[in-house]
């Protein structure tokens, strides 16, 4: 009886802590949205495109955001969870500046893309993240190989800011990148919860909830991106 009120105790630990990530999560991908689409409404895209194609703001906008991800990874176990929750919504923000010219793209030629891409990719998520939270497949084995799946998109995306890319190339490429962060999300899940298991200290297990939020949130906005510009492949 112990045994079993012991287990109840633990998944409902389990799901607290969970529910705080996706609660985190879901806040960025809400102050994304509201960000690209208050750019667009107050005539700001004008500071990211330009007749000639991006502005110089553009990419200080996507590279800043990269550089800024990759440092506030790496100090997510120094810093408090509050200072980190925070750095999180000011990385949604430079995301959803560097959004704008995709939505407004799609906005113009394809309105209903942008739901159906939201729809898709909030389904696609939802799924894997139970796959990955239920499976008792060991999934560490993905990690290397999704690193390096980013990596090489990450990559193809400069390389397309220099040659414009074939249609056919380009949405090899967006299928890739749909199933890569599809993966990631099982992977980060069963990750996430396996580290709550470890870590005994609350504190720990507050700045993992952020840095959890944070990998999920681009998980996410990776998928929308990508399943957008398959909608809008032509």
């Amino acid at each position: 009886m112990s045994t079993k009120i012991q287990t109840r105790k633990s998944n409902g630990e389990i799901d607290l802590y969970l529910k705080k990530i996706f609660a985190l999560m879901f806040g960025a991908v809400a102050v994304t949205a509201v960000t690209s689409f208050i750019t667009i409404y107050l005539g700001g895209i004008r500071l990211l495109v330009s007749n000639g194609g991006m502005t110089p703001f553009f990419y200080i906008i996507i590279f800043g955001g990269l550089i800024f991800s990759i440092w506030a990874q790496a100090r997510a176990f120094s810093m408090r969870p509050a200072v980190a929750a925070i750095l999180l919504f000011i990385y949604a923000i430079t995301i959803g500046l560097g959004l704008t010219p995709l939505i407004w793209g799609g906005l113009a030629v394809n309105p209903a893309s942008i739901v159906w891409a939201f729809v898709i990719a909030a389904l696609m998520f939802g799924f894997m993240a139970a796959f990955g939270y239920k499976t008792a497949k060991d999934l560490s084995f993905l990690g290397v190989f999704l690193m390096m799946g980013m990596i090489g998109l990450i990559l193809v995306g400069i390389v397309s800011m220099i040659w414009t890319l074939g249609g056919t190339f380009s949405t090899i490429v967006c299928a890739i990148g749909v199933l890569i962060f599809a993966l990631f999300t099982a992977y980060d899940m069963q990750t996430l919860k396996r580290s709550y298991a470890v870590l005994g200290d609350d504190y720990q297990k507050d700045q993992l909830a952020v840095l959890g939020a944070l990998h999920l949130y681009i998980s996410f906005i990776a998928m929308f991106q990508y399943l957008l510009g398959l909608l809008n492949r032509n």
